[in-house]
């Protein structure tokens, strides 16, 4: 069974993982340092204060231009930036609406990490409306750990067919489902989206977690009126007995976490490790019985001590469906990542399966002394399998680009992003978000 291959590799990460924990000092050991903890703690706020000094926002220019004679804004308390949500890229089109990104640092323990909340309601010239919520809360000195989110939206949805795209048709099997040709049919559908996961720490920086997600769509229409059997989405649901019109993926969540970085929003260093079991259940509403691996993978390299916004960042991502089936839309592919910034240069869902994985390499630089402007260059490369002859790791599709980087509030390190980016098959496009991809 090929899905060996996926659980083969994700135990050496595991693996490592486990031997570098046993390495790490008990959590006695790590209490009769508190009190050295502490006199760090002041030592490390005081380089950062005299760091964000030498930097520039876009708050610092506008106090600059209407408020000459304003306090020092390294001591600005609100870590809340609101700002209008102007987006643009081929999945959405231009984009307009108001978003709010928060952060903070709960309570007053050493090494707790930094709290992130944020809001957006927006509505795009493709019709599509989308509002949600979305939190990672830390609790003082980590002991738990929150992530969640809400999403509303009136989904329009590119549908490319299953597979990762290889220019050719095959002698046999479905040509429309594995769509080589990368033809793309449209569905339009009413879809909410909640979850909610709680994480506790049981060992520094290793967190145990479990939670619930729903995914409901429903009103799913086809606004060109191609037939359902001329299409991958209707083969794909007469295959495995969907409803066309509705379907729901409701399941339970494991988790284990473990997490180094020094900020959520922009990391110069650590890393970042999440492995999940995902156990879709019908008696909770959802269509199907399935059970699903997700794991996600991140490393910060900071490369200058001088400037620690010159990073060299990688991530890795990728999803399995282990048993039963999931609703065709629900498929793991490019930008069905948590956060949809996975695979800039292609529309989201443009390449989906089964079986997906992702890997990204990013250069984050400084292009200004005072680190208003900094610029990034990225490539990434991903994988899936069809279902009819190509395996996932056997086709890979790269994609690479580069970006500016606004700085708009330097105490959270939020930031505004703008990229370009090139896939295969003459994709391309303009990516507008906040803060970083990974």
């Amino acid at each position: 069974m090929h899905l060996n291959k996926i659980t083969k590799e994700n135990s050496i990460i595991v693996f490592f993982l486990l031997i570098f924990l046993s390495l790490l000092p008990n959590r006695s050991e790590a209490q009769s340092k508190e009190t050295l903890d502490s006199l760090k703690m002041d030592s490390i706020n005081k380089r950062r204060d005299e760091m964000l000094k030498q930097q520039v926002d876009i708050a610092d220019l506008y106090d600059k231009l209407f408020h000459p004679h304003s306090k020092d804004t390294t001591k600005r308390k609100s870590g809340i930036t609101i700002i209008p949500n102007i987006a643009a890229n081929p999945t959405i089109g231009l984009q307009g609406g108001i978003k709010a990104v928060a952060g903070r640092v709960l309570g007053h323990k050493p090494g707790t990490f930094m709290s992130v909340a944020a809001t957006s309601a927006s509505a795009t010239t493709k019709g599509i409306l989308y509002f949600y919520i979305v939190h990672n809360v830390f609790t003082p000195g980590n002991k738990w750990n929150f992530q969640g989110s809400l999403v509303a939206s009136k989904s329009v949805t590119p549908d490319f067919g299953i597979g990762i795209g290889q220019g050719k048709s095959y002698s046999g099997g479905n040509k429309i489902m594995t769509n080589p040709y990368r033809k793309p049919y449209v569905w339009h559908s009413i879809f909410y989206n909640f979850r909610e996961k709680v994480y506790r720490e049981v060992k520094k920086n290793l967190f145990v977690g479990a939670g619930v997600e729903f995914d409901i769509r429903k009103n799913i229409t086809n606004p060109n009126k191609v037939a359902e059997t001329e299409t991958p989405y209707g083969i794909y649901n007469q295959k495995y007995g969907y409803d066309s019109a509705k379907n729901n993926a409701n399941g339970f969540l494991f988790n284990v976490e473990y997490t180094t970085r020094d900020n959520i929003n922009r990391a110069y260093k650590g890393m970042y490790l999440d492995v999940g079991l995902r156990v879709n259940q019908k008696w909770i509403g959802s269509s199907k019985n399935a059970a699903l691996f997700v794991g996600d993978f991140r490393k910060y390299v900071s490369l200058s001590k001088k400037n620690p916004e010159t990073v060299l960042a990688f991530w890795s991502w990728g999803s399995s469906v282990l048993s039963g089936s999931v609703p065709y839309l629900e498929l793991s592919g490019t930008g069905r990542d948590p956060n949809f910034r996975s695979g800039r240069g292609y529309v989201v869902g443009y390449f989906r399966g089964t079986q997906y994985f992702y890997s990204e390499s990013e250069f984050r630089f400084p292009i200004t002394r005072n680190k208003l402007l900094s610029g990034v260059t990225f490539i990434s490369a991903q994988t899936t399998n069809d279902l009819v002859a190509t395996k996932i790791f056997q086709v890979w599709q790269p994609a690479y680009g580069a970006g500016l980087r606004v700085l708009f509030n330097k105490a959270t390190r939020t930031n505004l992003c703008l990229d370009y980016a090139f896939g295969k098959y003459g994709s391309k496009g303009f990516f507008l978000g906040l803060n970083e991809a990974f």
